[in-house]
This record gives structure tokens, C-alpha cells and sequence, in this order.
């Protein structure tokens, strides 16, 4: 069933997708809605809300990382912080692609966040996904990518599973780094992901009910 169909459900009114962008590793230059990096998802972000999902990507001040400084994060936790101050009940799902796979495992600790679905992830060696035990991750890397490391993503997968988080590696046969190639399968993928990470929200809530 997909996401538009179950709207009216216990659960999905309060399903929320933050949607992070990527960017760069090092430049302190302003992030603006033309770049490449915030391009690249509204296409993600229209399908959501297509189908019905309510989606909010964000948008970061400057363009990189920067080292200890994690640029983006604080902007992203700012997103994050809106969403539950305009509904105490949000239930987040990040949906990050590059550098937005690195804010998302920053943020998806936070109690609000109910799923990760994170695209060819930079997580370089020694980058910490917060993963609490009750949280999805879904990982989709394409096998081609020559910007970020597909094999670091799944080291990264496999070190979760051996501890237990439930946590699963997709690769994309031939795809690389900026989804271009095989478009159809990124977007399906994506929405297949999300539609199991709701049905998972709608199905705790109707328990606790119980």
C-alpha cells in the first residue's frame, strides 16, 4: 500500500520526512537553492509529497562540512527542532544523500527520528552513526560510485547489524555518485523504504494502543 493511500491512518499524520542535502568537505561559501547538492534532492522531495508524505528539505548557511566545526548539523538540528515544535508528535525519517548521510547519522539519535534512509553516505573511517536500537537504517549506495565509498557504507551497515540495529545495505548496480544513472531504481528504492519505515510508525502506534 503506498504512503498516499494509508494518509488517514494512526501515525502517518505525523510522519514527517526531513530531507538533507549533500555539499561539500571543506567551504565556509553560502549554500543557495541553485546548487547542484539542493538540486539534487527536490526531485526526492516531490515524489513525497506526491504521495502524500508531508517533507521538508532542509537548508544548510554555508556549503561544507568543515571539520570539528560540522557545519551542517546545527542547521539540520534547527530543521529538526521545527518540525516537533509545530507537531510534539512528529515522527522524522532523514532522508540524506552524500554529506547528508553524515548529518543524518548525527542526528538520528533524537527520539523524534523513527527511520534513516541514507544516499551513498560520506562516512569516511571513524564517522559514528547514533543509531538508537528502535531505528530503521536503509543504506542504497550505487556499487560505481567513485565520490564516496560504497564499501565503507556497508562496513558500516555490518557493524551495525553485529550489534544488533536493524540496519541494511542496497547496492545499485553500475549507479554512481549523484543518481543519475538509473534514476527510476534511486526513487523506487526510496519510496519503498519510506513506505515500510510508516508502516513500521503506524503499526507501533496501533500497539501501544493495545
Amino acid at each position: 500500500m503506498t504512503p498516499n493511500r494509508r494518509q488517514q491512518q494512526d501515525g502517518d499524520q505525523h510522519l514527517v520526512v526531513l530531507v538533507l542535502p549533500g555539499g561539500k568537505v571543506s567551504s565556509h561559501r553560502p549554500a543557495r537553492a541553485w546548487h547542484l547538492s539542493n538540486l539534487r534532492m527536490r526531485p526526492f522531495t516531490a515524489q513525497l509529497r506526491r504521495s502524500g508524505v508531508k517533507a521538508v528539505q532542509a537548508r544548510y548557511r554555508v556549503r561544507g562540512w568543515n571539520g570539528a566545526e560540522r557545519s551542517p548539523v546545527a542547521d539540520a538540528r534547527a530543521a529538526l527542532d521545527a518540525i516537533t515544535k509545530r507537531n510534539a508528535q512528529a515522527r522524522v525519517i532523514l532522508l540524506g544523500h552524500s554529506m547528508g548521510g553524515r548529518v543524518a547519522a548525527e542526528l538520528c539519535g533524537d527520539p523524534a527520528v523513527v527511520g534513516v534512509v541514507a544516499l551513498a553516505p560520506w562516512w569516511p573511517d571513524g564517522t559514528s552513526v547514533n543509531l538508537r536500537s528502535d531505528t530503521p537504517l536503509v543504506v542504497l549506495h550505487g556499487t560505481a560510485d567513485s565520490w564516496t565509498d560504497p564499501a565503507a557504507s556497508r562496513r558500516k551497515v555490518d557493524e551495525l547489524q553485529k550489534s544488533g540495529k536493524s540496519a541494511e545495505w542496497i547496492g545499485i548496480g553500475g549507479a554512481g555518485h549523484f543518481m543519475l544513472r538509473r534514476a527510476a531504481t534511486w526513487h523506487r528504492l526510496v519510496a519503498d523504504a519510506i513506505a515500510r519505515m510508516s508502516r513500521g510508525v503506524a503499526a507501533t502506534k496501533m500497539g501501544e494502543r493495545r
